[in-house]
């Protein structure tokens, strides 16, 4: 059942900095507060935009936690998430208020995909490390023994995740001759798993001893907080390698250093990190790990289409519909 009458022209408050012309398409559609700056609302500016909009358009870097949404008044009636991941709004605290959450799910699966593949090619094959070497002015020439990574064709790759992502990922790493193994909630089924050659294991532990490069496309949840624990990473291959560019709390990021520290994996490509945008002094110490800046979906196509996406969501809402990107309860 629909609610009561919605505003034709909702005032929205968005906390970061988006692409120009889809400031400039907000601004025509609707009464829109946008970033002067952008840089993270503090919790202060938080609660002051939730109670003084209709829709809040809030980003990853924006924590919505149920003490902010406690100082929403009666007119906060949307959220719409510019991005996919909803881990940083506490959905429980917005549906008893009322509040609707919306998301702007798939447009960067494929800009993902390719980073994740990136980082797969480059950990094993010491990139980062031989960028560095040749701008140190310290490289002395080719050697048949200086410089040595691991082949990426023929290995195992544990994807961990099935979703949107973890298949473009797979059929990318196919086509690199690496055989596709994976966890997820949910077996797919039996026709994608023959066009990809996957295998599926329902253990995650079985899963990591195995592979020789595991990838992580999970949401973050509850029930995937440090899910790759140290038993779990301790578990892995001394020659394996270890990609995350889903979110940096899936890891035990302590463990993740102690392991790399001590050579018990062979090394990491990392997008994301537990306490963005601080990284620990110590993973940027190593020189078995390559480190992006949360890259993953920093594509101009992208970042329009979530714009888009956004607009779409709030003009849905507006009109007495419901978002087309409504996050439902039960989501992960």
């Amino acid at each position: 059942m629909l609610d009561s009458p919605r505003p034709k022209r909702p005032r929205v408050i968005v906390t970061r900095q988006l692409m120009p012309h889809v400031e400039a398409r907000m601004a025509e559609l609707f009464e829109v507060v946008l970033s002067a700056h952008d840089r993270a609302f503090s919790v202060e500016a938080l609660k002051a935009a939730v109670a003084d909009c209709d829709v809040l358009v809030p980003t990853v870097t924006d924590n919505i936690t149920a003490e902010i949404l406690d100082a929403a008044g009666e007119r906060l009636r949307l959220i719409a998430n510019f991005g996919a991941g909803v881990d940083h709004i506490d959905l429980a605290a917005a549906r008893a208020k009322g509040i609707m959450v919306s998301n702007t799910p798939g447009v960067f699966t494929e800009d993902t995909a390719d980073m994740t593949m990136a980082l797969i090619l480059s950990v094993p094959r010491r990139l980062a490390e031989g960028e560095k070497l040749m701008r140190s002015g310290k490289w002395e020439g080719w050697a048949p023994s200086t410089m040595l990574g691991h082949r990426v064709g023929g290995k195992l790759l544990g994807i961990i995740g099935m979703g949107r992502i973890g298949l473009a990922v797979a059929r990318r790493a196919r086509a690199f001759g690496l055989s596709i193994h994976y966890h997820n909630r949910k077996r797919l089924p039996a026709e994608v798993e023959q066009e990809l050659g996957a295998s599926y294991h329902a253990s995650i532990d079985t899963l990591l001893r195995i592979s020789d490069v595991v990838t992580i496309h999970c949401p973050h949840t509850s029930e995937t907080h440090e899910m790759v624990n140290a038993a779990r990473i301790a578990a892995m291959k001394p020659t394996a390698y270890l990609i995350n560019t889903a979110r940096g709390e899936i890891v035990d990021e302590k463990a993740l250093i102690a392991a790399l520290k001590s050579r018990r994996i062979a090394g990491a490509g990392l997008d994301v990190y537990a306490q963005e945008p601080v990284v620990d002094p110590e993973l940027l110490a190593l020189d078995n790990a390559v480190l992006l800046p949360h890259l993953a979906s920093a594509t101009i196509e992208g970042r329009e289409a979530s714009g888009e996406k956004v607009i779409a969501n709030i003009r849905a809402w507006s009109d007495g519909h419901r978002p087309p990107d409504q996050v439902l309860e039960g989501w992960v």
